[in-house]
């Protein structure tokens, strides 16, 4: 399994099952939490032999979120389709508060215990915005592709930091993918609302 990991076909692999759960999330088919699940568990033994075990801690919530998204998109409310929902700005402003104070506050304590990086704040706060972000994902909140966006983003200047040019370019088609993913489900969510207004 150890060599199998290391190997450049693994995580192709990984990358082309991760673009298909985006494509199938942005559809709303949950069949996307497959590949979600394959994307992560393969990501995670890849960075856990690589000693990297944040990102494979963080990939292990990543598997555990893939069957409380499938369940959650098969059941919905009523057996019915999970629908698209939007949360308010107060609320999002609370859970980017406690985030970042949260991202803040482990960065911290990594520092003093020893475990310092060159961008420790910026890797933290994406760690914890990625675990917001899923959460959100899995509950159909429309917003969630706004926070990949952002996370895209500051991921993009931490793989150039590090040079990880590939990563780097994979990350920008993420965030393409991420934008037209919020345009599909915004037009998606306002068609439901105007149908939900239209029995009124």
């Amino acid at each position: 399994m150890s060599t199998l990991v290391t190997l450049p076909y693994w995580e192709y692999t990984a990358v082309l099952f991760a673009l298909l759960y985006l494509v199938l999330a942005i559809k709303e088919h949950n069949g996307c939490w497959a590949f979600g699940f394959l994307s992560t568990f393969m990501y995670a033994a890849m960075y856990w032999q690589g000693a990297l075990f944040v990102e494979a801690l963080l990939h292990g919530y990543y598997m555990l979120m893939s069957f409380v998204g499938w369940w959650m998109w098969r059941q919905g409310f009523n057996n019915n389709k999970l629908p698209i929902c939007s949360w308010p700005l107060k609320l999002h402003m609370l859970l980017v508060f406690v985030a970042a104070s949260l991202a803040i506050m482990v960065a911290l304590l990594a520092k003093v215990a020893g475990y310092y990086i060159q961008v420790a704040y910026i890797d933290f706060l994406t760690v914890f915005f990625s675990i917001l972000a899923t959460y959100l994902l899995v509950n159909k909140v429309l917003e969630n592709w706004l926070y990949w966006i952002v996370i895209n983003t500051a991921t993009m200047y931490l793989l150039l930091v590090k040079g990880y040019y590939a990563t780097l370019l994979l990350s920008v088609v993420y965030t393409l993918m991420a934008c037209w993913g919020y345009k599909c489900w915004y037009e998606s969510y306002e068609y439901r609302q105007g149908k939900s207004l239209g029995k009124l």
